[in-house]
């Protein structure tokens, strides 16, 4: 009996010291705890706050916005009078977007407003301990580009870019800024090809914004070439022109039209005749283009702005000045982009396509002032573009010699195939 128990006691002690054995051989190894990774946007580590974002709802105004989310009348108020310098808060737009940072307690209380005005620029309202507000833009990247193209049977650009899912800013660029008076887009011809080399423009590294610009262009039209390549001529007033590889400028001085991809609605004709006033002579000084409401309108050409107003049946217009011999209007805008004094350039959006004043329809009357009369501008014989400067030429003809070796080294893609190749060069332009 005394043996049965030793025996068990002998036992139990060694399951205890296997049982801890067991215990210690098991044990798992403590993990360290993640590193928080900082979240920053704005310039703020948004793990740091409660993050509100939305967009400006229609009628909304800044001071609803804050006095929703719990700030006080009096602070929204002191916030408003100490940063109308910087930004008027009044002039919110409906549909931008907005961030709030508020704080990370009970109460939430809002410390930050961030507002979009567009997708490069935003406006910081910061009322945390002192009150300060200030204007930035997102980081933007350049990357350059290269593309190739041969135009299939019945199609045209376009549908060539955009079934291979590139920006058909492409073709709109290369039709309006660079080929416009050298070839007809509408009449391409199956077989014809080109090369481009281009930078697309990014925001925060990922978020696309378009084609930035064309740095040289390659287009062979008829089995014609056609270089072009951009060239900064006057680094004051920022002009940039498109010359081809004699130096020889492809633009002319004019526009064809004042809004893109537009149709002529009714044309300059001092002989008209109107049913709506008894069917008598009403002269029609303009070019109509029929546009839709909210179409950008280009200055046709390099110029002052010497009226910004509305006035009677011109509803709102703008007026430019380019040299002394011609001057031209854009009528019905649905809004003004430039104020007088302001200069232009050739391109460059002056307004919007709208129905003030005296219209049937959506459309800019385009009118056309030489020597101080209205002419027809389909009518005149108008000048070229300035020609690059002696002083100039040597510069431009050994700055594009790297570019044009570039273009020529670019292989087309097979005739038979009839695609389009775009290869991305891996340039970044910061």
């Amino acid at each position: 009996m005394k043996l049965f128990k030793i025996i068990t006691i002998l036992l139990a002690i060694c399951a205890i010291q296997a049982c801890k054995t067991d215990k210690t051989n098991n044990l798992l190894p403590i993990s360290a705890p993640k590193p928080i990774v900082e979240n920053i946007e704005f310039g703020y580590n948004f793990n740091d706050y409660v993050v509100k974002r939305d967009t400006i709802k229609k009628g909304e105004s800044f001071g609803e916005i804050l006095e929703r989310n719990n700030l006080a009348f009096s602070k929204i108020f002191k916030v408003a009078e100490k940063t109308k310098d910087t930004f008027d808060i009044r002039r919110l737009q409906f549909g931008k977007p907005y961030t709030l940072l508020c704080s990370k307690d009970s109460l939430q209380t809002p410390q930050c407003f961030i507002y979009q005005p567009n997708i490069e620029d935003y406006i910081v309202i910061n009322f945390q301990d002192s009150i300060f507000a200030y204007s930035e833009k997102k980081p933007i990247t350049y990357i350059e580009k290269e593309a190739t193209g041969i135009i299939p049977n019945n199609s045209n650009i376009s549908e060539v870019l955009d079934k291979q899912g590139l920006s058909v800013q492409l073709a709109y660029k290369m039709a309006d800024n660079i080929y416009a008076w050298t070839i007809d887009f509408n009449r391409l011809q199956a077989g014809d090809k080109f090369k481009v080399v281009y930078t697309d423009k990014y925001i925060d590294d990922s978020l696309y914004a378009g084609v930035h610009n064309i740095k040289a262009a390659y287009f062979e039209h008829k089995n014609e070439p056609f270089y072009a390549f951009e060239f900064l001529t006057d680094s004051v007033k920022g002009i940039i022109d498109y010359f081809n590889d004699d130096a020889k400028n492809l633009r002319r001085a004019f526009l064809k039209a004042p809004v893109q991809f537009s149709r002529v609605s009714s044309r300059y004709n001092l002989k008209r005749r109107i049913a709506f006033y008894g069917n008598r002579v009403r002269p029609h000084k303009g070019t109509d283009f029929a546009a839709r409401v909210g179409t950008p309108i280009l200055a046709t050409a390099n110029g002052t702005v010497i009226e910004s107003t509305r006035k009677g049946g011109n509803g709102k217009y703008v007026k430019i000045r380019h040299n002394a011999t011609y001057s031209t209007q854009y009528l019905h805008m649905s809004k003004r982009a430039v104020k007088v004094g302001q200069f232009v350039k050739q391109g460059d959006v002056i307004g919007y396509v709208g129905m003030t004043g005296n219209t049937a329809g959506p459309h800019v009357c385009y009118r056309f002032w030489k020597n101080g009369r209205q002419v027809d501008p389909f009518k005149q014989k108008l000048p070229e573009a300035e020609p690059i400067s002696e002083s100039l030429k040597i510069t431009y003809l050994d700055f594009i010699k790297p570019i044009k070796t570039q273009l020529d080294n670019i292989q087309f893609a097979q005739e038979n195939s009839l695609e389009f190749v775009s290869n991305d060069v891996i340039t970044q332009i910061n």
